[in-house]
């Protein structure tokens, strides 16, 4: 015999289908959940137009809070990479398993407004696509802008390109590549002390000392879970992003916590493994009357020009 089920038994289905959820990680191509900073909130306007919602937690294993006080940048910058992978599965129909890479990634983040509060901060996410590119009625690239707010209130704008191909297409490309994947076991170099790159622990480093002040070898531990989520057969845009943030870092003041407000990032070609890497530093033309200091970081692999990041940093400002 069936008995009515309790009054705290009984699921409310309206209020479930409002939960908040993560969006799917193979949609933005994480395999940790932990590392997913999308949620499946999202809708189209139009054709080019997109709303979606982020959360970033109080603390990562990461991107810790600068200072304990301010969230780290750097979130934004893996934010504004989610949404190109989300928008391109969910909005445009890529199948899974197709391959991205990405030419460019820009952030510029309102210093004052990353103060960490009392609760993950719950964003919206107001998207712009345009230079939509479509062969045999499939997507193969795609610029995109992004403002990244709460409450009303603008945390951060970004941009980026990237172009997308099928895994055919990419075998042939990658082929040599695909077939002698990194050897996981390869010791990583010897790190830069952690403290003069904003970093605590060595293993969190991806620097390594080259004899000169600005000049640095790129240090790869694909062990490092939030760097190297999954494997792959090049190096991720996200490391070379950090390792420009480091290097700037580097040449604060010691003791100074520093923020890296914005970022101009272009890639130029894959970061290959297993070929030193050389990461370098010098001083880029400020904005007029601005109390950021502007550094271009480039990066060189085989001779040839691999990645540049124009990055302007400050102080980190007072918490309000």
């Amino acid at each position: 015999m069936l008995q009515t089920p309790a009054p705290s038994d009984i699921v409310d289905t309206e209020h479930l289908s409002r939960l908040t959820t993560t969006a799917p990680r193979e949609y933005v191509h994480r395999a940790a959940l932990a590392e997913v900073f999308l949620t499946a909130e999202w809708s189209r306007t139009d054709e080019a137009h997109f709303t979606l919602s982020a959360q970033w937690p109080r603390t990562h294993a990461f991107f810790a809070p600068l200072g304990r006080t301010h969230y780290d940048p750097m979130m934004a910058a893996e934010t504004i990479r989610q949404v190109g992978a989300l928008l391109a599965h969910a909005g445009f129909g890529v199948p899974l398993g197709h391959q991205f890479l990405m030419w460019e990634l820009n952030y510029r983040v309102v210093p004052g407004a990353l103060s960490v509060g009392e609760t993950p901060a719950d964003l919206r996410l107001d998207v712009y696509c345009s230079d939509i590119r479509r062969r045999g009625g499939r997507l193969t690239g795609l610029a995109y802008e992004v403002v990244i707010s709460e409450n009303g209130r603008t945390l951060a704008t970004g941009d980026a390109r990237y172009t997308c191909t099928s895994p055919e297409v990419y075998r042939r490309l990658r082929a040599d590549r695909l077939d002698a994947p990194p050897t996981a076991s390869a010791p990583p170099t010897a790190p830069v002390e952690p403290r003069t790159v904003g970093r605590v622990d060595d293993f969190d480093v991806v620097l390594t000392p080259a004899g000169r002040p600005d000049r640095w070898r790129l240090r790869v531990d694909t062990r490092h879970p939030v760097l190297f989520d999954h494997p792959g057969d090049h190096i991720p845009g996200m490391v070379l992003l950090e390792a420009a943030r480091q290097a700037v870092h580097s040449l604060a003041p010691e003791g100074q916590v520093v923020m890296p407000t914005a970022m101009d990032s272009t890639f130029h070609r894959y970061a290959e493994f297993g070929s030193p890497c050389v990461i370098g530093t010098e001083p880029a033309v400020n904005y007029p009357g601005s109390s950021e200091r502007l550094v271009r970081v480039i990066g060189r692999q085989d001779g040839e020009l691999l990645f540049t990041a124009i990055t302007a940093v400050t102080a980190l400002p007072t918490r309000n």
